[in-house]
């Protein structure tokens, strides 16, 4: 385990509470916790970046999820194949993150989040209300051929995930952004879970932080659920175009600079 400071602690605790609050209206807080860890803790390795940084999002994520769900109550038809796949595809894509470069995601991924991002903002209806696409068995499969993709990206590679989840439940299976972000936060749960599951199995995980930052992330998760609540669909549209656009800018630092 490397050595921390004091400093370094309180440091990555303010940025955990930061990506809680972020991650529980509608996710991206890995684009705070994950460049926060890779200052922190410069010599520590890319397994224990990774795996530290999901045991500290599974509190967060666990938190505004209960607070989602008393207060939103998502259809747990939906939920229950969104989440079980989501854990199943996090926990293959953690056994393939250090064999696939990270450079071969990052143009992906930025693609996708600029096309994201424009059709978000040039289709001011989207998500302002649930209509759904599909109904029975078609929308639960579509529910869990979600989870799944996603779950692997988020388990190999991680930022943007909850973003990502949010999207596809609006865009795709045509519910409002409030009950998009109740469902993404329970399969973020799994997905963290997941990946946290095959890490801890090596031995990668730095608990002692990883759990102070979690207590961090944790109070910023409950307020963040509580305000996505209290604001509406409205607010967390608002939030989603900012965070987005921050991913954007960020990989693409990382890929031109």
């Amino acid at each position: 385990m490397p050595d921390i400071s004091v400093w370094t602690i309180v440091f990555l605790v303010v940025a955990a509470f930061s990506a809680g609050w972020i991650d529980a209206v509608v996710g991206g807080g890995g684009l705070i916790q994950l460049p926060a860890m890779l200052l922190g803790l410069p010599n520590a390795s890319p397994a224990q970046i990774l795996s530290t940084n999901k045991i500290s999002s599974l509190c967060g994520t666990a938190t505004s999820a209960v607070t989602f769900g008393v207060k939103v109550r998502p259809d747990r038809r939906t939920v229950i194949p969104l989440a079980i796949l989501a854990g199943i595809g996090a926990a293959g894509g953690a056994l393939v993150a250090t064999k696939i470069p990270m450079s071969w995601f990052k143009p992906i991924v930025l693609v996708l989040l600029i096309g994201v991002a424009i059709y978000t903002a040039l289709k001011p209806s989207l998500g302002a209300r649930t209509a759904l696409r599909w109904d029975g068995r078609t929308h639960y499969v579509a529910a869990g051929a979600v989870g799944l993709l996603i779950g692997f990206y988020d388990g190999a590679v991680g930022p943007g995930t909850g973003s990502f989840l949010i999207f596809a439940l609006v865009g795709l299976l045509g519910y409002n952004f409030l009950r998009a972000s109740a469902k993404a936060k329970i399969a973020n749960v799994a997905t963290n879970l997941g990946a946290i599951a095959v890490f801890a199995a090596h031995g990668a995980p730095l608990w002692g932080l990883g759990l102070t930052m979690g207590a961090a992330n944790m109070v910023g998760g409950l307020l963040g659920a509580r305000t996505a609540v209290a604001r509406g669909s409205r607010f967390v549209r608002i939030i989603f175009l900012v965070v987005v656009s921050a991913l954007i800018l960020r990989l693409g630092y990382d890929i031109f600079a």
